[in-house]
């Protein structure tokens, strides 16, 4: 594939510049990501908060439903400096939200999110593509599954993120108008560049395809980054209530709920900068969250949990982009051929 610029984007395997997001922690199926990829974009799986052996599994079934490519995004290990006496100041804090619940606080568990084993397992049989978000991951990975025929993307949200992940074979530019987890190398809430500013900037320092996401909805939206400069535009928002998607019903009820007008960036419920609709959780314990990721996100799991067992969206984590009033049921494969450049 060619970028409207004349940008070479060959390390993308798609007809079309749409790229459906890897979105963890539910949303993300290999139904979903068939259907994008059968209609000529090019899907994605996520392996975040999953089994090595149930990213396989994801693999599996995303193969049995398309011959086309895909990918599967993989977070890189946490290097966050902890502070233990905070993380348990927090649990301390949500001990009564969780008691209303009828669950307990969680406790942090494993940081590295099975990393190792989840290299080992894709670079023995990797899909099309093998995304990266929070980091860069070392040249003798990249080297590997290059080796083994995978292109590989890394999420950055800088210029100089993307100096220093040179060696991918393309860069997945995250504005700040994204939904879910800021893919920064660094667990800082700076000021984040908006997609078209961050466009501009890496556009000016390498040549490598760029995949631009962030508040994108509409074909307009993916014109326009195209004309900018990208080789593709990702949407993961516009997805979400697809009916391929394997997002909650609280959270595809959300994205339509009069009550939810507006999304903010929050450590609230992982302890990592991350876009959501603003419920009764984010506005209540944006200020008392400590950055410490996943550390955080192990401690409010069974809360989120329970409060969407209980149907409740002020106890879960809505991740949603700036445009998330754009969204539809439209299938997802309907979804690409809309967003589709003429």
């Amino acid at each position: 594939m060619v970028s409207r610029n004349g940008t070479e984007a060959s390390a993308l395997p798609a007809d079309l510049p749409i790229v459906q997001a890897p979105m963890a922690g539910g949303p993300s199926t290999p139904e979903l990501a068939a259907a994008v990829s059968n209609a000529g974009g090019l899907g994605f799986l996520a392996a975040g908060y999953k089994t090595t052996e149930a990213m396989r599994a994801d693999i599996a079934a995303t193969r049995e439903l398309t011959s086309r490519p895909f990918g599967m995004n993989v977070f890189m290990p946490s290097l966050d400096d902890i502070d233990p006496a905070a993380i348990a100041a927090y649990r301390d804090l949500l001990a009564p939200e969780a008691a209303r619940l009828g669950v307990e606080p969680g406790t942090p568990g494993a940081r590295d999110d099975a990393y190792d084993a989840k290299i080992a397992d894709l670079v023995s049989d990797p899909p099309a593509v093998v995304g990266f978000t929070f980091g860069c991951p070392a040249p003798d990975v990249i080297r590997a599954l290059k080796d083994r025929g995978a292109s590989v993307v890394v999420t950055v949200t800088s210029p100089d993120e993307a100096r220093r992940a040179s060696g991918a074979d393309a860069l997945c530019l995250q504005g700040s108008e994204a939904g879910g987890h800021r893919g920064s190398f660094a667990n800082t809430l700076d000021d984040p560049l908006p997609l078209r500013a961050l466009l501009r900037a890496v556009r000016e320092i390498t040549r490598q395809p760029l995949i631009a996401a962030g508040g994108l909805a509409t074909a307009a939206d993916v014109a326009e980054v195209l004309s900018l400069g990208a080789a593709a535009a990702q949407l993961g928002t516009a997805f979400l209530r697809c009916p391929e998607s394997g997002a909650s019903a609280v959270h595809k009820a959300a994205l339509t709920d009069p009550r939810f007008t507006s999304t903010a960036m929050t450590r609230a419920f992982s302890g990592r900068p991350a876009r959501g609709l603003i419920n009764r959780f984010l506005a209540e314990h944006s200020g008392d969250a400590p950055a410490a990721y996943p550390d955080v996100h192990y401690v409010t799991a069974p809360l989120r949990r329970a409060s969407a067992a209980q149907g409740d969206p002020d106890g879960v984590n809505l991740w949603a982009g700036e445009s998330f009033r754009e969204t539809t049921e439209t299938p997802a494969a309907a979804l690409v051929e809309s967003l589709a450049p003429a």
